[in-house]
């Protein structure tokens, strides 16, 4: 009895073993299919938000689509000119920029519904200016010949001539007298390019070219009879000496002739468009030779012609 007690207890002890150890084996499967939903959990949320994050990108797209109407929609244009260019751009007497060419841009301002920014520069960094979008256009008597491919041009507005411009009494009549004598210039001016170009036989005979940042300057060492002759616009020419009174004149012999053009940057033909439709339309009401009259200019201007 005692016996088949203690085989019986025996049975017992080994079937609890073997439970137990199946309820072992049993926690890593189930702990690995808890992980394994968490791992599915995780993949399936990442998969939706791509689609969430495909939405926002749908959204900031069509903000920026907005935002890029919205910059089409001009409010301000800015010119860049040369402060002391008369009658083209310059300051006056109560300390306001004026000019041919600011009061041209102010009535295409007025009529486009724009607001004119007038923005002084060195003539010498207008380029620079110009494709770091500081300025809009470059509109101060710019002379279009032999900068064809560089920008994108208006049409044709005036027709200039480079002259020299010299003391009454100098005694300097023609080319040949500047043999031996200092003659001025400005930087990066027209005047230059053919001193430099064309006409660089006849910048030979001079005892020195003397380059200047503005013109203003340049009359006066001409005045004080720092320098024997000026090379200048012919436009500029005429507003100076009136200006300044008599004991000036300008040369008969022309050192180049050209036209002047708006010059935007090359390929903003859309700009380049809406500025000359309107300066058409100005040429075609009288504004535009009312404003060319203003300042002496009437003789000059090429527009509709």
């Amino acid at each position: 009895m005692k016996k088949n007690l203690i085989v019986l207890l025996m049975a017992a002890m080994t079937a609890g073993l073997f439970s137990g150890c199946g309820s072992k084996a049993d926690e890593p499967k189930k702990t690995a299919a808890v992980e394994t939903g968490e791992s599915a959990g995780s993949e399936s949320a990442e998969n939706e938000n791509p689609g969430k994050e495909s939405a926002d990108d749908e959204n900031t797209g069509g903000e920026a689509e907005e935002s890029g109407d919205a910059a089409d929609e001009r409010t301000t244009f800015t010119v860049g000119f040369d402060a002391e260019f008369p009658p083209y751009g310059y300051m006056d007497e109560n300390g306001e920029y004026t000019g041919f060419d600011l009061e041209l841009a102010q009535e295409i301002c007025a009529r486009r519904g724009w607001e004119l920014v007038k923005q002084p520069i060195d003539w010498d960094s207008k380029d620079m200016e110009l494709s770091s979008g500081s300025i809009d256009c470059i509109w101060n008597g710019f002379t279009m010949n032999g900068r064809e491919d560089a920008y994108t041009w208006s049409v044709p507005y005036v027709d200039n001539s480079q002259v020299f411009v010299v003391k009454s009494d100098a005694g300097i009549v023609s080319f040949d007298d500047f043999a031996g004598k200092i003659v001025g210039v400005q930087r990066d001016s027209s005047a230059l390019a053919a001193l430099e170009g064309d006409a660089a036989d006849l910048a030979g005979t001079f005892s020195e070219l003397r380059q200047y940042a503005d013109y203003n300057t340049g009359f006066m060492d001409l005045e004080a009879g720092a320098i024997d002759g000026l090379a200048v616009d012919i436009g500029v020419a005429d507003y100076q000496i009136e200006s300044r009174g008599d004991g000036y004149v300008i040369l008969e012999e022309r050192l180049a002739t050209e036209q002047y053009g708006i010059g935007f940057l090359l390929g903003n033909d859309e700009l380049k468009q809406q500025v000359e439709s309107t300066l058409l339309e100005m040429e075609e009401d009288g504004k535009f030779m009312e404003i060319a009259s203003k300042y002496g200019l009437e003789d000059s201007v090429c527009l509709g012609k």
